[in-house]
């Protein structure tokens, strides 16, 4: 008896062995898959740390090259407080790292570990942990349903093959980050003690903050409808919600602040619109192109968020499978989870905005009041906040069929689906191929006349006027002062005070016209007006005036140098 039952003991652990070996190896996979995934798409020559050239060749419009800059500028700088702000970059309108859109987080650890090993670009590293993790996150959604090793891979490719995030990750690095939206569903979706659970929401939230603006405030109304579901449920611990209230948006305002957040007082809107101008439509994740191949083109409105949002023809068919087999064997999983669907619903309003479009046709519901416009107007690329409610769908599918059918035969379903996703996605990867081409590890500079390069042991910093979004020449200019290590205005960021910036203009054009020249700094001309004043102000004998790469130049002091 001893023997057998030491024996039954024995052959228990092994099986338990041999179970959580196969749950690893099936984490992996997932991981394994995201990578693959994200390699697939974009290529494996945007790893290597030293390899900007991919970055700055242009090839996909000057978000990149802003995000490099950001971050080139900002190692160069001394550690400031908070440690996010950028002041070498854009001088008076200056602000932060965050406004540069360079994943803070990451920007941190690069310049912290700076003396040991120096990281020209990281973005290709992100690039495939967004898919690493995207995978991993998928594979512990499934577990909520199923220990069955291959539904769980399964399942992780629905999620790893999104048309969203891979659309993010070819431009809006940062916006790439879906896996935290993931990681806050989980978190909606389990269950852990009351210490452990605020100390989760804390780290995640803040995590978001340094990584996005946007992501931010999902996660953070993923954790309001978790800490609201758990506040009017059974077996509540109200010192432990009492305490966590503070503690988790606290967590966010704490990350925005390091990251410079602050620094920008107004102007949320930029330039691209506000609140309602770049709504989701409710045909788009129905509307194909440019990614579906298997799907009609829908009619959409005409702003750059359109094509973002379609959830492909796997996740789609998910969706309606999912919803067949609960209506079959309904289960009371919506009703225990009201504050998620509340708390993704409303989301989706936000996304959806008070100006609804149906196909493109625009519906005018109301107008916000013009001091809560003006808050809105952070919000300005609000089809983006449809993710929440996306990614909670595709799970609750996903959980649908496993749990109807089983680990086996509910993973087969998923298998399928996945394949279907992936055929169909093929126009959109055809469309990604192409994004980063291989390049030269590094691109010589636009600004290649020996010029430039006595300049730069002459002067501190180089001024472009006028300034501010995105002003001609700023790309050329910017790239130039980083790779030479000097300070300069000539900006792109995600949002500026314009009202400093009309200001700095006007400054820099008086002196200009009255030769009361920056000690230390020299100018790029770019318009008529600022030409004409440096004609009028410059003195030949001691300054150059002069065309170079074809941008004119003031060089103050030029000839007194010599």
């Amino acid at each position: 008896m001893t023997l057998v039952g030491r024996g039954r003991v024995d052959a228990g652990r092994a099986g338990a062995g041999d179970r959580r070996a196969a749950a690893a190896a099936s984490g992996l996979g997932a991981v394994l898959l995201g990578l693959g995934v994200i390699a697939y798409t974009y290529g494996l020559q945007v790893l290597p740390p030293w390899r900007t050239g991919w970055m700055l060749a242009g090839t996909v419009g000057p978000d990149p090259v802003q995000y490099w800059l950001g971050y080139t500028f900002f190692r160069a700088s001394p550690w400031t407080w908070p440690p996010g702000l950028n002041p070498r970059w854009g001088i008076e309108i200056a602000s932060s790292v965050f406004y540069a859109d360079s994943i803070p987080v990451l920007a941190f650890l690069f310049k912290a570990i700076q003396p040991l090993v120096v990281v020209e670009q990281y973005w290709g590293f992100w690039l495939h942990l967004c898919g690493a993790l995207q995978g991993l996150m998928g594979w512990k959604l499934a577990g909520l349903a199923t220990a069955n090793p291959w539904a769980r891979l399964a399942a992780a490719a629905l999620f790893v093959l999104s048309p969203t995030m891979l659309n993010r990750l070819g431009g809006h690095f940062a916006l790439g980050a879906h896996f935290l939206v993931l990681a806050g569903l989980f978190l909606c979706l389990t269950r852990a003690a009351p210490g452990l659970r605020a100390v989760q929401w804390v780290a995640l939230v803040g995590l978001a903050s340094l990584v996005h603006s946007y992501l931010l405030p999902m996660v953070a109304g993923l954790w309001a409808a978790d800490w609201l579901g758990r506040a009017a449920g059974r077996g509540r611990s109200w010192p432990a919600l009492a305490a966590e209230a503070p503690l988790v948006p606290g967590a966010g305002i704490l990350g925005l602040y390091l990251a410079g957040f602050f620094a920008l007082r107004g102007d949320f809107g930029g330039t691209w619109g506000g609140y309602g101008a770049m709504q989701l439509d409710l045909l788009a994740p129905f509307d194909a192109p440019p990614w579906g191949a298997l799907l009609p083109d829908l009619p959409g409105p005409d702003h750059w968020e359109v094509g973002h949002s379609y959830a492909g023809l796997g996740a789609l068919l998910a969706l309606a499978v999912g919803a067949a087999l609960w209506l079959r064997r309904p289960w009371p999983w919506l009703g225990r989870r009201w504050a998620l669907v509340l708390g993704c619903a409303a989301m989706l309003a936000v996304a959806v905005s008070h100006h609804v479009s149906v196909g493109g046709r625009e519906f005018v519901l109301f107008e916000l009041p013009p001091r809560v416009q003006a808050l809105a107007d952070a919000l300005r690329a609000s089809e983006r906040f449809a993710w929440p409610a996306a990614y909670a769908a595709l799970t609750a599918a996903v959980l649908a069929i496993l749990r109807a059918l089983g680990g086996a035969r509910g993973g087969a379903v998923l298998a399928v689906l996945a394949v279907v996703q992936f055929a169909d996605m093929q126009p959109g990867f055809a469309r990604l191929h192409g994004y980063f081409p291989p390049e030269r590890a590094v691109v010589p500079l636009r600004l290649a006349d020996p010029f430039w390069t006595e300049a730069a042991s002459r002067y501190g910093r180089v001024r472009l006027t006028p300034t501010g979004m995105q002003p001609r020449h700023w790309e050329e200019v910017a790239v130039y002062a980083a790779t030479r290590g000097l300070e300069t205005d000539a900006v792109y960021l995600a949002r500026l005070d314009l009202a400093r910036a009309a200001a700095l203009n006007a400054e820099t054009l008086a002196r200009l016209a009255a030769r009361r020249f920056e000690p230390g700094s020299f100018y790029v001309l770019g318009d008529e007006a600022t030409l004409a004043a440096a004609r009028a102000g410059h003195d030949p004998a001691r300054d150059r005036l002069a065309r170079f790469d074809g941008l004119w130049v003031l060089a103050p002091g030029w000839h007194a140098a010599e």
